[in-house]
């Protein structure tokens, strides 16, 4: 389902133009989606952001983003692949207070989500819109 509404193209926004609280959805604002390095430029593909909003209408819990959008140089600061999703404006990595990783990743299976990684360690799951399926334990 998600993966393949990636016929709309990623949205460029301007944190000092649109301000971080423009609302992208029902329970999501752009300032959400800013990279933690501070940046202006935010990169958000509409399918994540329905994704997210799925995931919260689903739980009826907020979700909370640790890290949507990564510049490049923020990217390899924080240890992020060369080829990370973050970079396109296609991935979160979140939390569901109350709601297991596991649950999440088996409630996002079945939207035929791109990426699903579950990092137990560090208590969140990565999910990404791009085009193909992977899966993975951080």
């Amino acid at each position: 389902m998600f993966c393949e509404a990636l016929l709309s193209e990623v949205q460029e926004f301007s944190l000092s133009r649109h301000g971080g609280d423009l609302a992208l959805a029902d329970n999501f604002v752009l300032g959400e989606f800013a990279c933690n390095d501070g940046s202006d430029v935010v990169l958000i593909h509409p399918s994540l952001v329905a994704l997210l909003q799925t995931i919260r209408a689903h739980f009826g819990k907020p979700v909370h983003i640790l890290s949507a959008y990564r510049t490049a140089d923020y990217n390899e600061l924080v240890g992020g692949s060369k080829n990370s999703t973050h970079k396109k404006g296609m991935a979160a990595d979140i939390v569901v207070r109350g709601i297991s990783l596991k649950r999440i990743a088996e409630f996002a299976e079945d939207l035929d989500v791109g990426g699903i990684g579950i990092y137990e360690q560090n208590k969140f799951i990565h999910l990404d819109v791009w085009r193909s399926m992977r899966r993975w334990n951080g």
